[in-house]
């Protein structure tokens, strides 16, 4: 423990400690605290003069343990162990009126002010149902993220590329996004001059460059991220539906590509699949109509899944 830290937070520390671990001896909080073994028995002291029930036991097999009749002190979480604990909910999909939820809006609310806006700005950016496959991110990693995000500070990232190409990369992390299950940095790239959606999980180290940002005016990270993980794919989408932008958006997840309105009657979606077949399936879902622009490969997958359809209308 360093040893600047107030002799307050040394005694909830050793509060932490016993409770933790009943049966601790004063040797091991001395160790713990980096203090002598008489300088932790003093912080025991004070514990019972708070009227906190610390009892001792004696011999080999003694130490300190909390009797009955303790009040529940302050939650005592570091960043890394209270993110740990806003990553493990998000994992599962929830309603707006899930107990879980309200539960975890209880845990932030009673969390120190510095530690509460960094789990906060993770638990509001994100959105719900995991992917199976995915893999959670190491939570130290991710509150250094987090916390650079929510207090506008300029970072060296080390990014994994591939398993054996480790990239420094200089950003302004924006946001830390979680999009089902999986953990995004939304940044600004000072080498490539642009914006760019990294997966936290691919972060091996993260270092402050003593630098400041800002982020764009109204920037939605959630819809920045959706709407890149659209574009890239294998084959381009252009797609004319005939249907005011309003009434599409309803249809449409932003995943699924950009909307732009062509008129009050009429709007485009622009995007990109590796997977025709699926995306005019998801397509064929709308209640109007539409007509595709060039991609011989999405026309293929519209015929096919046509010809499907009326074979199983012809099966009976």
């Amino acid at each position: 423990m360093a040893h600047d830290v107030s002799p307050t937070a040394r005694t909830l520390t050793v509060l932490e400690l016993i409770q933790n671990r009943p049966g601790i001896t004063a040797e091991q909080l001395g160790d713990k605290l980096g203090v002598s073994e008489r300088a932790a028995r003093r912080y025991v002291a004070i514990l019972r003069e708070a009227e906190i029930p610390i009892e001792s036991v004696r011999g080999p097999y003694g130490g300190y343990r909390v009797g009955r009749g303790l009040r529940l002190p302050p939650l005592m979480f570091s960043t890394t162990e209270a993110l740990g604990l806003v990553m493990a909910v998000l994992e599962g999909p929830r309603g707006a009126d899930d107990p879980v939820e309200s539960a975890l809006g209880k845990i932030i609310r009673v969390l120190p002010e510095s530690i509460a806006r960094t789990t906060d700005a993770v638990r509001k950016v994100s959105a719900r149902a995991a992917d199976p496959g995915i893999r959670t991110p190491e939570p130290a990693i991710t509150a250094a993220l987090v916390a650079a995000s929510t207090e506008r500070r300029r970072i060296v990232i080390d990014y994994s590329l591939r398993p054996d190409r480790v990239t420094p990369m200089d950003v302004d992390p924006w946001a830390v996004v979680v999009r089902r299950g999986r953990w995004y940095l939304l940044c600004w790239s000072h080498a490539k001059e642009a914006q760019r959606v990294l997966r936290v999980d691919k972060v091996q180290g993260v270092e402050e460059t003593g630098g400041e940002f800002c982020t764009p005016d109204d920037l939605d990270p959630l819809a920045v991220v959706e709407e890149h993980l659209a574009m890239g794919w294998q084959y381009p989408i252009d797609i004319v539906i005939d249907a005011p932008i309003d009434q599409v958006r309803h249809r449409i997840a932003p995943s699924m590509g950009r909307l732009e309105a062509i008129s009050d009657e009429q709007t485009r979606l622009v995007a990109s699949t590796s997977e025709p077949l699926w995306y005019i399936g998801k397509l064929a879902e709308l209640d109007a109509p539409f007509r595709i622009l060039g991609s011989p490969e999405m026309q293929e997958a519209s015929r096919d899944l046509g010809r499907r359809l009326l074979e199983a209308s012809n099966s009976a």
